[in-house]
């Protein structure tokens, strides 16, 4: 495994090579983190496609399917419309919960 980390050079303390106990060699580092350096938790969406209301999804789809089809505009606008149905049915028919 190659790990590259990409900091400050003042923020390197010491660096070492350890012996292995196969024919690689460990590399101990050791750095100094400031605070700003830290990832904030940032709230995702986790998606359970396996528990999806099936039924419900493909009659939403069939539902929003002419609206979306007979819709005469830009290649541009049609995108825009498909991907705020599939994102609506996704919402509505696919359980999620909030993970940080």
């Amino acid at each position: 495994m190659d790990i590259y980390l990409l900091r400050p050079e003042d923020s390197f303390i010491s660096c070492n090579i350890a012996p292995g106990i196969s024919d690689h060699d460990g590399v101990s580092l050791e750095v100094e983190w400031d605070e700003i350096c830290r990832e904030t938790k940032v709230e995702r969406i986790v998606l359970f496609y396996h528990k999806t209301d099936v039924l419900g999804l493909q009659a939403f789809l069939r539902e929003k399917f002419n609206r979306w089809a007979g819709n005469d505009s830009c290649l541009e606008e049609i995108w825009e419309s498909y991907k705020d149905i599939i994102f609506e049915g996704i919402k509505r028919y696919v359980p999620q919960k909030s993970s940080e």
